[in-house]
């Protein structure tokens, strides 16, 4: 998912913030992410009503930061999203002492950065062998070390804010769902070993019991520098941070467009106009406004959770004494985690489609039961949260982030965005500074897909052949 200029190309004279504000211009289009994630409404198997609400909202603070009234007057850099992306670089650019206006067109972290998974991993999103087979081990090296950088990146937020966000270092595990699958976890451990982290560890079948109680399970790739937090503190953490070192945040302003004016931008939103000096693409998956550009080169794919009761400590004990992020090695996988009130999250692809109430329904029933196939002692348990939403993917995982026709920007980041949000809202200011060097992703072509325009007609197919070769391999 990419289009002819590299992600580092500009197609404008580069502005930077020195000196704040350093403005210069050029056109654009534009928009923000509402409501990309739908709710959940059917019923757990004991007749009580799920909550469609995201349990990492549901059970963090409310955000009082936010601005009333208009947007309007100016701003050195106006960043249009919310999410961990957007407030990372507000808090980073605001403490470099420029002026930051964050554009919401929702809650704060109310789309992917409030509604994921909670693993925060390092490691790259494809097999890392593929991945040095197909670009290089020098390259994949740097990709592999811009991941631990990201968790670093999460921690090192979470340390100087003093957030409280239930941090503990426990690592990922990769569970092999096939003999096939742990001779390949094999290889690629021998690789990563050798070439970039020699703390990984392989697991037998045997080790893996000892991790988890399933049978299901063939052998696993451990990770262990890996970090879990309760993302919904973490983010509202974030918000009060990008406030308190001088970031103003609006919610509930949707951006209609944003113009060249005056060596900079005006972004016109539902709330009033204000003059930027910048501009921060922040939007991830979103599906509304003027971002063709970026909508030809993102595939939004649905993803979807379930939340358990609070379960007993013993059969925590007992399923997973070292309590890691887990994720499966099938193409259409499963993920899961303990929460830090003892419930087990477990979300995967569980559906090939767009995130609706009736599609997030159905998801949460194929959740239901992949959880109860992998631990028969949760067939029962009582389900308390059920959500769905989209995954901004590109077509080889990897994450773009740039400047495009004088606009910045970061997104991609294909299910692995927890960590290298956080992370490319840091870079990404030192990118608007002047220093390009800065961004892993700056080599990265991104060519528009061939055929598709906003609307991913062709996730079915993608889905059936996925399917297949989980079936064959």
């Amino acid at each position: 998912m990419n289009s002819q200029p590299t992600a580092s190309t500009n197609t404008t004279r580069s502005r930077t913030l020195a000196g704040w504000p350093g403005w210069s211009a050029s056109k654009p289009d534009n928009s923000r992410n509402t409501g990309i994630f739908s709710r959940c409404s059917s019923m757990s198997d004991k007749g009580n009503r799920m909550r469609s609400e995201s349990y990492w909202l549901d059970t963090a603070p409310d955000f009082t930061g936010a601005q009333d009234g208009a947007v309007e007057g100016q701003a050195d850099v106006v960043v249009v999203g919310g999410g961990f992306t957007g407030l990372a670089a507000a808090r980073a650019l605001a403490l470099k002492g420029a002026s930051v206006v964050v554009l919401e067109a929702g809650r704060v972290i109310g789309e992917a950065s409030g509604r994921n998974g909670g693993q925060c991993n390092t490691g790259v999103a494809q097999d890392y062998a593929s991945l040095s087979a197909t670009l290089g081990a020098d390259q994949a090296r740097e990709y592999y070390k811009a991941y631990e950088s990201a968790v670093q990146s999460v921690v090192t937020v979470i340390e100087q804010e003093n957030i409280a966000c239930d941090i503990k270092r426990n690592g990922k595990l990769k569970l092999a769902a096939k003999p096939g699958h742990y001779e390949g976890l094999a290889r690629t451990c021998e690789l990563i070993r050798r070439e970039v982290d020699a703390d990984v560890e392989l697991l037998s079948a045997e080790d893996v019991r000892g991790e988890i109680d399933s049978n299901e399970f063939h052998g696993g790739l451990l990770q262990r520098n890996g970090v879990q937090m309760h993302v919904g503190r973490f983010g509202l953490g974030l918000a009060d941070a990008a406030v308190r070192h001088g970031a103003k945040v609006y919610q509930g302003a949707t951006v209609k467009d944003w113009k060249a004016n005056l060596g900079g931008f005006v972004v016109n939103t539902s709330k009033g106009s204000i003059q930027a000096g910048q501009v921060l693409l922040a939007t991830g998956a979103c599906q509304h406004g003027g971002l063709g550009w970026y909508r030809r080169r993102i595939v939004p794919v649905g993803s979807f959770v379930i939340v358990t009761e609070v379960l007993p400590q013993a059969l925590i004990d007992q399923l997973f004494p070292n309590q890691r992020a887990y994720v499966t090695s099938r193409l259409i996988g499963n993920y899961f985690r303990l929460t830090p009130d003892n419930r087990l999250l477990f979300g995967g692809r569980a559906r090939f489609a767009m995130s609706n109430s009736s599609s997030d329904a159905k998801s949460g029933k194929v959740l239901q039961a992949a959880m109860a196939q992998m631990f028969p002692q949760l067939a029962h348990v009582k389900v308390d949260y059920c959500w769905g939403g989209l995954v901004d993917m590109t077509s080889d995982r990897l994450p773009r982030a740039g400047e495009h026709n004088g606009v910045f920007y970061s997104m991609g980041y294909s299910g692995h965005g927890v960590q290298m949000s956080v992370h490319m809202g840091r870079v990404m200011a030192e990118v608007m500074e002047g220093k390009a060097l800065a961004n892993p992703w700056k080599d990265l072509n991104w060519p528009a897909i061939p055929g598709h325009f906003g609307k991913p007609w062709f996730l079915p197919l993608v889905g059936a052949y996925y399917r297949y070769q989980d079936s064959r391999h």
